[in-house]
């Protein structure tokens, strides 16, 4: 055995990161893939354009990482977001902030960064394998190596960085939590996270395909019993999100699942016109009306709503869609503005974790210093990324913690810390 070899089990965000690192201080490092393009996941992330990571003050990153966040001080200040973004532009990517502090490649093109980090990642003295990892070799407490798929041994401290289970066609088959725990680690519960959300009112399955811009996504957690009656609101934020043929999803869906753990006693309002009080909306449909006195109120909204979202909010309103506009009550028109402001939806499950974005839960923490990301069950072996029992909020965060966990394992397998 070569002691100084560091084998690598994943070409992801993390694994590419920490292949690189290892190989300034390492005779030789071996990067295992089972996919023949590097970064497969990667190459998807942020509909294709890839945000890279959030512009906010590390400090601000704790505050997005609901799952473990102290876990993750060591990495996250060895290999901060200036890192990767100064990085990248040593590698030829230019890089850009939008709202939110998200950061993406100036091309817009998720394959950019996935091309730079893999020509990064393979140095002179890495070797590529196109495999799949079986398991670990290990004795004494410590592990000696991978014993690949075909049964050939590869020896030498070994980097776990295999993804979660979400987006399994692109390797992330859940594969490692299985090693990791034939290793002896603890897997604590998976479950999606960033996921779309299933809902009960079939007038949203009806709306698939339909885009809203500009509206506020909120999620409160119900009343006694999974009631409508809201309580405490746990997620509000402005952006985008899409109906289904199951319910919704886009990107404030998306944040928004992150904040709904456990059960599903929870309720979703769109409030479709924030930058209008309810008293403000309800003197524009007003003026709306003015101008349309003769027409059934189904053809009446249109400066208002999407042509294909007003039948349903008449319906939910109590109104009847062929009545005429000069008919409409003051207290018909209130109820309009309510809904407006309040499109009610009822979650009653996410889609499959394969779905999700990131995978929430993974190997216990407890397990892993913090410090080095080396197992403390195992001397030898080291985790990188989602594998990791953290997760964090849409904008950037999720792939700062690969950036950061596959430096510092890179680093400290290499013996350079």
């Amino acid at each position: 055995m070569t002691e100084s070899n560091i084998i690598v089990i994943g070409g992801g965000a993390a694994g590419l990161i920490a292949c690189a690192f290892a190989a300034r201080h390492c005779r030789q490092v071996i990067l295992v893939e089972k996919n023949k393009i590097l970064g497969k996941k990667l190459r998807i992330t942020g509909k294709g354009r890839c945000n890279i990571t959030n512009a906010a003050e590390i400090d601000e990153f704790f505050k997005n990482i609901p799952t473990n966040p102290k876990f993750l001080y060591s990495a996250l200040y060895s290999f901060t977001n200036d890192d990767i973004i100064d990085l990248l532009k040593r590698l030829g990517v230019e890089t850009k902030t939008e709202r939110g502090g998200r950061i993406f490649p100036v091309s817009d093109n998720a394959g950019d960064v996935a091309d730079a980090l893999s020509g990064f990642a393979l140095k002179k003295n890495v070797k590529l394998i196109h495999d799949e990892a079986a398991g670990l070799l290990k004795s004494n407490g410590r592990v000696d190596g991978v014993i690949l798929k075909n049964g050939r041994k590869l020896y030498g401290k070994v980097i776990l960085a295999a993804g979660g289970t979400s987006y399994p066609l692109t390797g992330s088959d859940g594969s490692g939590f299985r090693i990791a725990a034939e290793a002896g680690h603890t897997i604590t519960q998976l479950k999606p996270s960033l996921i779309p959300v299933i809902t009960s009112e079939k007038w949203a399955c009806a709306l698939a395909g339909l885009s809203l811009k500009n509206v506020v996504l909120s999620v409160y957690k119900a009343g006694e019993g999974g009631t409508s009656k809201k309580k405490k609101c746990i997620f509000s934020e402005l952006g985008e999100m899409l109906f289904t043929h199951y319910g919704v999803s886009g990107p404030l869906v998306l944040s928004a699942s992150a904040h709904m753990r456990g059960d599903l006693e929870y309720v979703m309002t769109i409030d479709l016109k924030p930058g209008l009080s309810i008293e403000k909306l309800n003197a524009r449909i007003l003026r709306d009306f003015e101008d349309e006195l003769n027409k059934d109120v189904l053809n009446g909204l249109d400066k208002l709503l999407p042509k294909a979202l007003i039948p349903i909010v008449l319906k939910l309103s109590g109104i009847d869609e062929r009545k005429k506009i000069h008919s409409i009550t003051k207290e018909e028109r209130m109820r309009l503005s309510e809904v407006i402001k309040g499109l009610t939806l009822t979650p009653i499950g996410f889609r499959p974790i394969s779905e999700a974005i990131v995978t929430s839960g993974g190997v216990c923490v407890n397990e892993i210093n913090p410090s080095t990301m080396e197992s403390k069950l195992l001397k030898g072996l080291y985790f990188a990324g989602e594998i990791i029992d953290v997760d964090a909020y849409t904008g950037g965060f999720n792939l700062q913690i690969a950036w950061s966990t596959g430096y510092l394992a890179g680093m400290n397998a290499s013996g350079a810390f």
